[in-house]
């Protein structure tokens, strides 16, 4: 498949870098600004990249997450508040995307069969549809991450996932799981990073819930 991507900068040199080398010199050395920067930079780079792959579908990237989220429900429908708690993000952002989704005719707003009170976003075959097509579009380009190898993947996983634990996005299992708070100006450990190995929540395939 064919796609527009986001044109490259293609600059001489590596603004992330440079800003690290010019902070070092003013405030002193400071690994943790450059990772910072790097990831906020990858953010952009990445939701560019995987919208435009999904722009064929009608679809964002936050829109196509929703949609197979209703896929892994044995019913194909959960509650908006369900949806926000599964993905992390903002009720009023869940009914935005569930307002776009539904006007593409992709999921339609039904009442909780089992009280009438909650409403329930389900997927329809229309959104089944379009939500095979689009992430066969994303396996083929390995979402957009095919600079990387298996074992670089793996460990960015579990790496990004320590500060997820730290933020309070999941419980950490066992002990091993939480992070070790590090004084400031200590040293790191290998690779600059505290490691964890938290497990992180299966998808959702459960009965139908509200809250």
């Amino acid at each position: 498949m064919s796609i527009g991507v986001p044109k490259p900068l293609n600059l001489p040199f590596d603004p992330i870098e440079r800003a690290a080398d010019t902070w070092r010199a003013r405030f002193g050395p400071s690994s943790a600004m450059a990772a910072v920067t790097s990831i906020m930079r990858a953010h952009q780079i990445l939701l560019g990249q995987l919208d435009t792959l999904l722009r064929p579908h009608d679809l964002t990237f936050a829109r196509y997450e929703a949609l197979v989220l209703l896929t892994f429900s044995r019913t194909g429908a959960l509650s908006l508040s369900r949806i926000g708690e599964r993905l992390m993000v903002h009720p009023t952002s869940v009914t935005n995307t569930i307002d776009r989704l539904e006007r593409a005719g992709l999921v339609r707003r039904m009442r909780n069969p089992k009280d009438g009170r909650g409403v329930l976003a389900e997927i329809t075959d229309k959104g089944r549809e379009v939500v095979g097509r689009a992430t066969a579009d994303l396996m083929d380009a390995d979402f957009c991450m095919t600079m990387y190898g298996e074992g670089d993947l793996t460990e960015m996983f579990s790496l990004l996932r320590t500060m997820r634990v730290a933020a309070g996005d999941f419980a950490a299992r066992e002990e091993g799981d939480l992070p070790v708070p590090r004084a400031a100006g200590a040293r790191r450990g290998e690779n600059g990073v505290p490691r964890g190995n938290a497990e992180g929540p299966v998808p959702e395939d459960g009965p139908v819930e509200t809250r």
